[in-house]
């Protein structure tokens, strides 16, 4: 994407902002040596996909928040002191909030890659005053 000062705005400009901006026109488009040397200077035009977790790792990782560790700090606390009864409650709270969070996590993960899967594999552009397909990223 190309750095402006208004890159959190991009939603909100209009069309004809964001041509000047980027330097090409409508009927035109970009020229391939335009585009070779924006794909160099910017970089391709792609998603980056992350390793996906496992569950596992994702079911550790609930257990990195901050306040999950206040929470556990506040089960060894209560059970050094002598209440049983809290530790089991506040081990129990903390056990449910790790695996609805693991779930939902999962469940987010599996619809982010049906989307990237949906998504269209290539796009028409406007390139030397002509439209073409390119595969799309």
């Amino acid at each position: 994407m190309i750095s402006t000062q208004t890159d959190d705005a991009w939603h909100v400009a209009t069309p004809a902002s964001l041509l000047t901006l980027l330097a090409t026109d409508p009927r035109h488009g970009l020229s391939d040596s335009e585009v070779a040397r924006r794909q160099l200077h910017y970089g391709p035009n792609e998603l980056h996909a992350h390793k996906p977790r496992s569950p596992l790792r994702m079911l550790r990782d609930q257990f990195r928040d901050f306040m999950t560790l206040v929470l556990l700090a506040a089960a060894v606390i209560s059970g050094l002191i002598g209440e049983p009864v809290d530790t089991i409650a506040i081990l129990v709270i903390v056990i449910l909030n790790a695996v609805i969070g693991t779930v939902q996590e999962f469940r987010a993960e599996r619809a982010m890659a049906a989307l990237k899967a949906m998504a269209a594999q290539t796009a028409q552009v406007v390139r030397n005053g002509g439209v073409i397909t390119v595969l799309a990223g």
